[in-house]
C-alpha cells in the first residue's frame, strides 16, 4: 500500500522526468551535473519514503 510519502515522491520523480525530456542544446557539464544532482535528490527521497521500518524486537 502507497502512503502519502511514496505517492509525492514517485509524483515528484515523474515530473521532474517529464521536464527533462526536452532536449539539452549543447550540454555544458554544469548543466548534466545539476540534472544528476537533481536526479541522485529524487532518488534518495523514494529509498526514503519506501524504507520499511525496522522490525523490533521483544
Amino acid at each position: 500500500m502507497n502512503t502519502a510519502e511514496q505517492t509525492v515522491a514517485i509524483n515528484k520523480a515523474r515530473a521532474y522526468v517529464e521536464a527533462a525530456q526536452q532536449p539539452i542544446d549543447k550540454p555544458t557539464a554544469g548543466q548534466l551535473l545539476g540534472h544528476l544532482m537533481a536526479a541522485e535528490l529524487l532518488l534518495a527521497e523514494i529509498v526514503t519514503a519506501f524504507k520499511e521500518p525496522a522490525p523490533t524486537t521483544t
